[in-house]
């Protein structure tokens, strides 16, 4: 294959590219033989090299258990979170440590709350409108599986969450994806250390928030808050303001059907019933 050249400086895509011909050049492969080795086509690994397509979780993986070591998915993952909304990388960190969650989404299944394949449809939808890459896409669903770990640590924190209505009105991937989240919902309402509530559209004025809000409490008791805009997401960890955020949650929950109520509602829409 022509070589083209490439500014490692360019972009961090370019430097994963660049690093990775390096690799290959000093063992004296060739793109097809580095290829078979680590599981994918030679075409493939030209493609990284040349900064065409932009490296995946699973390729990164897939280096480091050929070659050792954990360098490529660390790089990998520092590409990740240039992409990602300012300020998610830093609160997902917090996320991961949290003793209590309490989050309140609109419009979709919150992403700790998602099954693979409802992530999967959401991430083809931006994919068909533009927004992102196919392989953007995928990373997006990897991502909110691993955040999800939260959920099964060895001390699970307590989870609270208000589901606007919206969120289990809204069709996402057909009909067997929203079944498969609907049973999601309904095992996640069932955990010892998590509470579920809709917040029915009949709430009306009484809503605490138009927009979704993540309220964090760490081991030691401080509190944050995020927020995301459309172009950047906000971690606020100055108590004065964080309080008044989670008043208004409780607030929020004291209006929200209770969980018994809302489990119901889960079930009958998984049965065709409005």
């Amino acid at each position: 294959m022509n070589l083209k050249d490439l500014n490692p400086d360019s972009s961090p895509q370019a430097a994963f590219g660049a690093r990775l011909r390096r690799v290959r050049e000093e063992r004296g492969w060739t793109q097809e033989e580095f290829g078979e080795k680590v599981g994918y086509s030679g075409t493939h690994m030209s493609a990284i090299e040349t900064g065409r397509k932009p490296p995946t979780l699973r390729f990164s993986r897939s280096l480091d258990r050929f070659l050792g070591g954990d360098a490529y998915e660390r790089e990998w993952r520092e590409m990740r979170n240039g992409s990602l909304l300012e300020g998610f990388p830093e609160y997902v960190n917090y996320e991961g440590r949290a003793a209590e969650i309490r989050l309140y989404e609109v419009g979709v299944v919150p992403g700790l709350l998602q099954t693979p394949e409802y992530a999967a449809a959401l991430a083809e939808g931006d994919v068909r409108r533009g927004a992102i890459t196919p392989d953007q896409a995928d990373e997006f669903v990897s991502v909110a599986t691993e955040r999800q770990a939260v959920l099964t640590r060895k001390s699970p924190p307590l989870l609270f969450a208000v589901l606007d209505e919206s969120c289990i009105r809204r069709p996402v991937g057909g009909t067997a994806v929203m079944d498969a989240q609907f049973a999601r919902l309904v095992e996640f309402a069932e955990q010892p250390n998590t509470v579920l509530q809709i917040a029915p559209f009949d709430m009306g004025a009484r809503r605490a928030f138009t927009l979704p809000i993540t309220v964090l409490t760490m081991a030691d008791r401080s509190l944050m808050s995020y927020a995301e805009s459309a172009h950047r997401g906000h971690l606020e960890r100055e108590t004065t303001f964080v309080l008044p955020i989670l008043t208004a949650y409780h607030q929020l929950q004291a209006e929200a059907l209770p969980q018994t109520s809302s489990v119901e509602m889960i079930r009958q829409l998984r049965k065709g019933t409005p």
